[in-house]
This record gives C-alpha cells, structure tokens and sequence, in this order.
C-alpha cells in the first residue's frame, strides 16, 4: 500500500482498548500525535471502519473479513449478504447485490458459517429465491458500524438497518407506499424449520447449517417479533417450493414469508434473537436483551457497549488516518472469540456444548484459531480484559472436561484446522499473568495430555499429530507422512517451553526440568549448511533436495525462511547456531533483500499467502501470515534494536490501512490486527509465558491504557514523526531504561514508559549483553 495523507488535521484524544480490526494507517510528511491536553473524544466508533479487509476474494486476502455488526464479544454477529448462502465470502466489497442480512457465526472464510440465518425485505413481485431477491446497492448509500447497518435496497425503495445486542438484534425496514411488501425470513439448509404466529405477529424455528464441529442434537432456535399485522403468510419447503398461505415448513432448507400494506415511510420493526440451548431460551434472550426497547435505544445500548470498550486505551494523534486505522483493528481485536455462553431463567451462566451436546452450566467461548492467536490477541487480553480471560480459561477447562481435549481450532467444537499445540501458550500465558482462575491444576493436565497422549484425538489438530515420533526422536519426521513436519517440531517445542514455566510456577520441577530439556528439540532441525531449519528423515538425515522458498511440504503456509524464526523462547539459542549476532542480523536482513521467489508445488497453485507475500515489496518478508509477524523484533536479540525500530514503521505505515483492502493478508480472529495494536503503542508479546514485552518504535506521541486494575500506564515518544522513528534513549517511571524490553508486571503496575525519538538511529542505545529480551539458554546458563 502506498502511504495516505492526512485527510484532516483535528487533534484528537481518544480511548480505546479491546478486540479488533478497524481502518488503516499512514501519512506522508504528518506529525504524528499531540501529547498536548484536550477534551476526551466522545465518539470513538466514528473510527471505526468494519469494511476493512472487506476486498478479499478466494485468490488474494486484503483481510478476508466481513463487516460484523455486532457487540464486543457478542454471542451472534450480523452482516449483510452478497454471496449465495454456504459461501464463507459472504460481503465481498465489489459486489453489486445484497441478498439478505443474517445472522452469522462465522469465524473465517476458511472455517465458513453455522447457524445462520437471513431476512429480507422486498416489495413489488414476489422474490424469494436466492438468486432473484438480490437488490443493487451503492456502498455510497450503505452505512457500515459495529453498533448499526443501514442500507438502501434500490430495487425494492427500501431501508433495511439493524442494530445488535449480544443475543439478539433489532431491525427497522422503511417501506415505500405498497400493497406489495414482504419480509422473507430464509432459515438456510442443513435442516430447518418455520413456523408463523400471525396472532403473536412472531416466526420462529430452528436452523441446523454448519460447516463440522457440532453434535447430532445441534440447533440454533431463533425468534422473530414484528411491530405490524401481517397481511399474508407463505412458507417455502426443499427446492424453493412455494406453499402460498401456509405457516409451518420444515425440511432441508425451509422459508418464511409475511405480507403487509404500506405507506410511504412505513417502518416495520422486527427484533429478533436465538439460542442454541431452546426456543424458550430464545425468547428469554429477546426479552431480557431488546423487551419493550425502540430501535434508537437498542443502537444506543450497543454504542455504548463499544464505546466503553474503545475509551479504555486513549491515543493522541493528528493523523485521521491512523486513528482510524488503530480503532479499527482493536475492533477486530475485541470479536473473538464469541460467547458461546446464555443466561437460562434463574439467571445462571450456562451453554450448550458443542462437544457432547448437552446444557452445561458454567462459561463457553468458541470461533478461534489459536496457531493465530496465541502470539498477539490472548496477551492482548491479559494485559487489558484479565476478567475476560479468566472466563475464557473457565471455558477451555470446560472444554476439557466435555470433550476430554483442549481445543486448538474451535467452530463452534472442533475442527481439523492448522497445526501445533498452541493452547499451552494461551494458558500458561495467563496463568503467569496471574488471570487463570481456579482451574490452573486441570488446565496443566489438559496441555500435559496433549504432550503424552497419542491416542484418542477427536481431529488431527487436536493434540499433537507425530507426537510419539516427537517424543522418541526429538522431531516430527519429514518421511512417515504426516505434513507440515518441520513446522510441528518448532511449535511443540515452544508448546513444551510453555509448559515448563507453567509447572515451575506451580512448584513442579521435575515436570519443569523435562519440559525445559523438551523445548531445546528445535535445535534437531537447524541445518548448519544453510542456518536455517530443515525437515529431517526418521534415519537423522535432512530432507532432500532443499529449497528454503519453498511453501508448505515440511512447513504451514510458509517457508524455512519464515519458519525458522520460530524459537520464540530461545531466540539468542538460535543466534548461537547461526554463528553469532552478525551472521543472524544478516540472514534476518536478507529475508527482506532478496527477491520474492517463491515455490508453490506443494499446492499445486499459488496459494493467496503467497501472492500477498509477492505483491509487497518486501522481499520473502510474508506479514499477510502469522509465523513471520514476530520477526522484526528479532533485531533487538542481536543488538541491532534500530533496525527492527525501522522496521515496525516500515509496516505499520504500509501494510496497513483503513480501507476495504487494508490488510495485507488474513485478519484472522484479531491477530493480524492485535499484531497492529501492540506495535503501535511501541512494543510487542514475542514470547508469550515469558511476561515481557519487546520493545519496537511508537506510532503515536502518546497513549494511555486504563487498565482493569484501576491503574494508568502511559507511552509517550517524544519528538515522535514520520521520520522520528528511532529511539534515541527511553526511562520507564522516571529511570532510565537501555534494555529493549519491559514487564508485563510493569505495566500492570501503573506508570510510564517515556521515549525520545529522533531521524537518525542511535546504535548505543540498548546494545549490551543484558539489554536483550529473555532467551531460555542464557538463563540456564547464568
């Protein structure tokens, strides 16, 4: 992307905190942020822009996102439709057609939908089939917020909005003067069911869609209440059979429709909620969250709901652009994953588990794919929503207990989807942030299972494919066929590294001790030939021929070159194999100098990674996917923190912005926006478990997080632009600071962290042989 202009120059202060992708970034030639006092910006979703990432298609991702309408957190999202139903592109920005607006729980165009449903208003003719209801719509006449959506249907000359609660949604469709005018209510196929209540003006049923993950007995109940009499009342059966003057349907894929007359400027309201437990549930949803509340006051309750979410993290900035850009990711940082959890009548926290399909009390979340999410999104939470995080370990313990497993993709149960034992970082991350709960002991077991039991694993990416080859050689052998070999043996290790600090902290060193040795099991793949790591035969030898561009085959959407860097935990262990700290400033170095070559014969085609990887500029540097977004800050290990301060600029200011194509490749559940959020307030997780933050180069003047403890932690860079990206010294609460990283205590604590910035680097700057980031080999060694 090349870089935006201001668009205007008002000095803003803000607060924002939370989950999310927004708008995004960058200036040419503008100061950015004021550090100066001003009034606390009130309107804050003004910034927020749910069409970012929105231009995606199969073939290449600016975020494969759709515009969720939605509360933080929120149990059911809504969105409009331009896609046919099934499809997991379902809003694609150059569309020209909307089909309906449906409730969504859709994680990823990848993991596609369940449980969605739609309604529809038309007027004129009858349309209901899919492929003719569709209404041209201009983006130019389309109003795109978390907390509503309003678009005009020109080829029906109606406004159809909806504003949403956690559970539930409100809708509001202005009518022109009609005696034709229709709400079509498409309960999706898979199994499902309507039926209309003329007397109570209501439709409910179930819809059954899904895409895996989901027990025999999985239904969503939904309930529908219109504010008008109805007119009429069709249904449709299987095959968009039209059954005129019916009000009950059920089959594979069943249909709503209700008539009325209007007059011009007629609204008809419809509020609508669902519950995966029971219809009454359902209805208990709607009351409680909508009841007797208009529709203002439902869009009313969920701006606040964002706003007081947003206003947790202030920003000064005179940068429009990069305000937009930054609120919009933390948007994307604050939906997943989604309560998967109800209130039943006597008010308990409660939830149907997608893992044995009963009514189980206590809490649930879902739709998330921790190989993303375990490096930027759960610190994220436990540096701001420790509360949140709490309930989300309560839910992973629960999993366990439903399932017997710990989920690792999760839609609405588990998927067979990506690599790694990634939930050992989430919960040994929180539990070293002291935001586990009671659960810490369960939650060891469960992570200690998927590190001992082959046996059992309900899909392949649930606990460890490989793992007693893991377990008897050190690595995940290139040739007995399983893929993605070379990939699983670096995250496991770093899964055992988690593991260990997690059971030191629970005072059980002989777990500790063997998970520490376990976790230096990277080094079975480093090949001295090349410095780089390499898939390995069962007999000991490297996989051969080799070829470091080359995706996929020993690595996950990706190359050696984006994998090796993956030692998080003991990234100055790699620097010793590499040959010491030049030799790996220069293999970092030629990541980004070398052309974009790439392999795609493992594919068979070039995957969309790829040609986000191509198409930057940026050499093999491949931001668009997540094993290399952690990369840049490997400069500070080797005393080089200048270059990873040029670095962070170079993509915060390129690779992001707040428009439709504003990501340079999957946004994927928050990561790739959490990846923004972090390096924007000037510093980074890279090694979640070892409760420290790497330091990069700060976006803004200044930043506020108000924290859930009650205390403040501010960064300021001082003397801060386009061109002052350089640190030239730093103090945290008063004393100087000259190493490149803090505690995640520190900022818990309260304080401030205080950069002054200049045009030129300052190579003095934290270059001692303490002022690095924590590496397990130099602990054991001291």
């Amino acid at each position: 992307m090349v870089n935006l202009k201001v668009l205007r120059k008002n000095k803003v202060v803000g607060m924002l905190i939370a989950f999310g992708a927004v708008i995004g970034t960058s200036c040419e030639n503008g100061k950015v942020a004021s550090a100066e006092s001003k009034p606390v910006e009130k309107n804050l979703l003004q910034y927020v822009n749910p069409l970012m990432g929105s231009d995606s298609d199969f073939s290449l991702s600016n975020g494969n996102t759709y515009p969720a309408i939605a509360t933080p957190w929120g149990m059911n999202f809504w969105t409009p439709m331009t896609s046919k139903m099934g499809d997991g592109w379902t809003y694609k920005y150059r569309d020209t057609k909307i089909r309906g607006i449906k409730q969504t729980h859709q994680p990823s165009p990848w993991i596609n939908d369940y449980a969605a449903f739609s309604l529809m208003p038309v007027t004129g003719e009858l349309k209901y089939k899919e492929e003719e209801r569709g209404s041209w719509f201009s983006h130019k006449a389309e109003t795109v917020k978390p907390d509503h959506y309003s678009v005009y249907l020109a080829d029906y000359d109606v406004v159809a909005e909806v504003a949403p609660t956690e559970r539930a949604a409100h809708f509001k469709f202005t009518f022109p003067e009609t005696d034709q005018a229709y709400i079509l209510l498409d309960a999706f196929f898979q199994g499902s069911m309507v039926k209309i209540i003329p007397e109570e003006r209501k439709i409910i049923g179930y819809c059954r869609n899904n895409s895996g993950g989901v027990p025999d007995n999985f239904h969503n109940y939904f309930v529908a209440e219109f504010d008008t009499d109805f007119e009429l009342t069709h249904t449709w059966g299987d095959n968009w059979t039209l059954s005129e003057n019916t009000k009950e349907n059920e089959g594979e894929h069943v249909g709503a429709i209700v008539g009325f007359k209007t007059s011009k400027g007629k609204a008809v309201h419809v509020k609508v909620a669902s519950s995966f437990i029971s219809p009454a549930q359902a209805q208990l949803n709607l009351d409680r969250e909508i009841g007797n509340k208009t529709f203002e006051e439902t869009k009313n309750s969920a701006t606040e709901a964002w706003e007081k979410e947003l206003q947790r993290i202030q920003v000064s900035s005179d940068n429009t652009d990069q305000l937009r850009t930054f609120y919009s990711c933390l948007y994307r940082v604050l939906l997943f994953p989604r309560k998967f959890y109800e209130f039943n009548a006597d008010n308990e926290i409660v939830h149907y588990s997608p893992y044995n399909g009963k009514v189980e009390k206590g809490y649930m979340f879902t739709d998330n794919g921790f190989w993303d999410t375990f490096r930027a999104v759960f610190p994220f939470f436990n540096m701001m929503y420790p509360e949140l995080n709490t309930q989300i370990m309560e839910g992973l313990a629960n999993t366990y207990k439903e399932s017997g497993w710990l989920p690792e993709w999760a839609s609405p149960g588990h998927r067979d989807c990506m690599i790694g034992s990634n939930s050992a970082p989430i919960i040994a991350d929180a539990h070293l942030n002291g935001v586990d709960g009671p659960d810490a002991e369960l939650l060891l077991n469960a992570v200690l299972k998927n590190a001992t039991v082959a046996d059992g694993r309900p899909v392949n990416s649930v606990g460890r494919a490989g793992l007693d080859y893991y377990n008897d050689l050190g690595y995940v052998p290139y040739d007995v066929g399983i893929h993605e070999n070379a990939a699983r043996t670096l995250e496991y290790a770093y899964a055992d590294f988690t593991i260990a600090q997690m059971a030191k902290s629970l005072g059980k060193n002989d777990i500790a001790d063997t998970y520490y040795k376990k976790s230096m099991n990277y080094k079975n793949l480093f090949d001295p030939s090349t410095k780089l790591m390499r898939g390995k035969n069962k007999d000991g030898s490297f996989q051969s021929p080799f070829n470091p561009v080359k995706w996929g085959d020993a690595f996950t959407e990706g190359n050696s070159l984006h994998y090796t860097w993956s030692v998080f935990h003991d990234v100055n262990g790699l620097i010793d194999l590499m040959g010491g700290d030049d030799a790996f400033v220069g293999m970092l170095d030629g990541v980004f100098s070398m052309p974009p070559e790439f392999d795609a014969s493992y594919y068979g085609f070039t995957i969309h990674e790829i040609r986000e990887m191509q198409i930057m500029n940026m050499g093999n540097y491949a931001h668009g996917n997540q094993p290399i977004q952690h990369m840049i800050y490997l400069y500070n290990y080797a005393k080089k923190p200048w270059k990873t301060q040029e670095r962070i600029r170079e993509v915060l200011t390129k690779l992001y912005t707040p428009n439709p194509d504003g990501y340079c490749g999957d946004e994927d559940n928050g990561q790739t926006s959490a990846w923004y959020v972090f390096s924007a307030l000037g510093f980074y997780p890279v090694a979640p478990a070892t409760n420290q933050y790497v330091i990069g180069s700060p976006l803004f003047d200044e930043v506020t997080l108000h924290l859930q403890n009650g205390k403040k932690f501010t960064v300021s860079a001082n003397g801060n632009s386009q061109n002052n990206m350089y640190i030239q010294n730093a103090s945290l609460n008063g004393e100087a600071l000259n190493k490149t990283w803090i505690s995640t205590e520190a900022v818990q604590k309260g304080g401030s962290l205080d950069f002054n910035m200049g045009d030129t680097p300052n190579k003095e700057w934290a270059i001692g042989e303490e002022a690095a980031p924590y590496s397990l080999s130099k602990k054991m060694a001291l």
